[in-house]
């Protein structure tokens, strides 16, 4: 059998197992767990982030908006212009997704896949500000 190809492996895991109670997943590597080790030392030291940013955090995992974040809601009926190459595309917001040149789309992505032939966030491509759902 071959050598460990990182002998600092054993004792770093060691290290993380004391710090996190826990074993490291199996794939992290030396210098990542290194660094993790070496940021909740410093969590400890200094109380980590403030609790604003936390809760930012948090509410950010369960899709939960900022307060003061702007909103968009696209109702039906609503038009939306974008140049791209010298045309100019127009969509009309209609109950269930999105109508251009007379064809039915599920969102604004997959149109401005269509327009430019890259993946694009539809929402951004469109100049919205923020993440918009489907109506």
């Amino acid at each position: 059998m071959g050598r460990d190809p990182n002998p600092e492996r054993p004792a770093t895991c060691a290290q993380w197992e004391a710090v996190f109670g826990s074993p490291p997943p199996p794939y992290l590597s030396v210098p990542f767990m290194h660094k993790a080790i070496s940021y909740e030392a410093q969590c400890k030291a200094r109380g980590g982030l403030p609790a604003a940013a936390r809760r930012a955090l948090n509410g950010a995992l369960k899709g939960q908006k900022r307060p003061g974040q702007p909103q968009e809601i696209l109702s039906p009926g609503a038009h939306l212009v974008r140049e791209w190459n010298g045309r100019t595309y127009q969509v009309r917001v209609v109950e269930g997704g999105f109508e251009m040149d007379g064809r039915a789309w599920r969102s604004l992505s997959a149109i401005a896949k269509h327009i430019t032939g890259t993946d694009w966030s539809g929402p951004r491509f469109f100049g919205l500000t923020s993440r918009a759902g489907r109506p």
